[in-house]
């Protein structure tokens, strides 16, 4: 008869365990989600870097060719103007403005009569976003 008064107390104790397991496993599967959401969002970050370097790079070879900061200004108030006026079609993101800004950039006829070096042999730079003015 004792193992029968037992019984309902055994198997509160495991009811115990299971549920704060099935606690721990739901809380792992959200915390797996969330590091999936921050790991894309360091590729997305990662790859913004990559295109804002390539845009301060084209930005100081204008400048080693003596371009004026006068038209750079302007080639980039160009790109920004151009996307202000395509409001109607959503906010465009910092890439797609830096793609913009890459492609006016690159299509510099000073850059276009300069053969193009690559990233490799660039010279290093101390700070790779100073730019001197």
């Amino acid at each position: 008869m004792e193992i029968t008064t037992c019984e309902p107390k055994v198997t509160r104790l495991i009811a115990v365990p299971r549920a704060e397991l099935q606690r721990k496993v739901e809380e792992n599967e959200h915390l797996r989600l969330e590091l999936q959401l921050v790991e894309t969002e360091r590729v997305r970050l990662s790859l913004l870097e990559e295109k804002l370097v390539d845009v301060l790079q084209l930005l100081q070879r204008l400048r080693d060719l003596n371009i004026s900061k006068r038209t750079l200004g302007k080639i980039l108030l160009s790109t920004q103007d151009n996307f202000r006026h395509q409001a109607h079609e959503g906010r465009p993101g910092p890439s797609a403005i830096l793609d913009a800004l890459h492609q006016a950039l690159a299509g510099c006829e000073l850059l276009q009569r300069q053969p193009l070096v690559p990233a490799s042999a660039a010279p290093v730079l101390p700070n790779p976003l100073l730019i001197s003015c």
